[in-house]
């Protein structure tokens, strides 16, 4: 997708109610309504006794990780880097993400009820919880951020269909259970739909211009530290408190890990048109390597599981 938008930006910076942009906002709506329908309200209640565990794992999400990128703002001087940082403190400031996290533990041998409730708490809190902190470094042309403003339009876009398919869940779950392979490929389409139109305007802009190849190995790099630098604290976090080892690997998982999904729509609505390419750059990187390493961190833990219990 960033290469057919190198190659060829026109139609996705083309505006209209029948436009790629706006398409894909629907489609945004569409599968949150599916999300919603999959829930129930018996498993969000079941799910909110295990207290600590959640509370370490939406600690992590939404404060250590931002309070960890936020120390480092004063090592990014230049233009180009300060819309680097921007893009990796927006990385911080995102939830959780949920199908992957909720894979990861499940091959791990984690607590699959409590990951399903996690990440699907997160999703929610991060309509409101990720606004406010990017609130704190983003600024508009006139020096104010609307926050109501943001929030409002997220959750229109997110939460209100959420909550139609939670109360539609008792009639139409096995509809959705019916249609749940047919809405991955739907989800997968969405997501590219937003990262090419996302990059067209970068590109037709000439965003790209000052980045090299190296400048996109370290922010891998970077990226990658991130993870592995919170999923080491969480560890820390989980023995101290003397978590079992499945709510441990819940932790692990759900609080290391960040949303493309949520990071691709927020950004339309947090940032320029002019500046998400750029911007989204760092969370289409840690969301590829965070899968990476939590796959092989997955399967080990669930050799090691293995050869205990044999």
């Amino acid at each position: 997708m960033i290469g057919l938008a190198y190659l060829c930006p026109t139609p996705g910076v083309q505006e209209g109610p029948f436009s790629l942009s706006s398409l894909a906002n629907y489609g945004v709506s569409v599968i949150f309504f599916f999300y919603g329908l999959k829930l129930n309200f018996e498993k969000l209640k079941a799910g909110l006794s295990n207290w600590k565990l959640h509370a370490v794992v939406h600690l992590f999400t939404f404060v250590v990780f931002p309070i960890i990128v936020l120390s480092t703002k004063g090592l990014f001087q230049t233009d180009e880097s300060a819309l680097l940082w921007l893009g990796t403190f927006y990385v911080a400031a995102l939830p959780s993400t949920v199908s992957s996290s909720v894979v990861m533990v499940s091959i791990a041998g984690g607590n699959m009820p409590a990951a399903i409730f996690n990440a699907s708490i997160s999703s929610l809190i991060g309509v409101f919880i990720t606004p406010v902190w990017m609130g704190f470094v983003l600024t508009t042309e006139s020096g104010q951020y609307d926050l109501a403003g943001v929030i409002g339009k997220l959750a229109l876009q997110v939460i209100a269909p959420v909550v139609l398919g939670l109360l539609l869940n008792r009639r139409l779950s096995g509809f959705a259970k019916w249609t749940q392979k047919y809405l991955t490929h739907f989800d997968r389409i969405v997501i590219l739909m937003i990262v090419y139109t996302s990059f067209c305007e970068s590109f037709e802009r000439r965003m790209f211009q000052s980045l090299t190849g190296p400048d996109l190995l370290v922010l891998g790099g970077l990226m990658l530290g991130l993870f592995f630098l919170v999923y080491g604290l969480i560890s820390v976090v989980c023995r101290l408190l003397g978590f079992s080892r499945e709510d441990r690997i819940t932790a692990l998982f759900c609080g290391s890990k960040k949303s493309l999904v949520q990071g691709s729509v927020m950004a339309n609505v947090l940032f320029p048109a002019n500046v998400v390419g750029i911007v989204l750059l760092p969370i289409m990187m840690y969301h590829a390597l965070q899968l990476i390493a939590a796959s092989v961190l997955a399967q080990a833990i669930a050799r090691r599981n293995s050869a205990i219990t044999e």
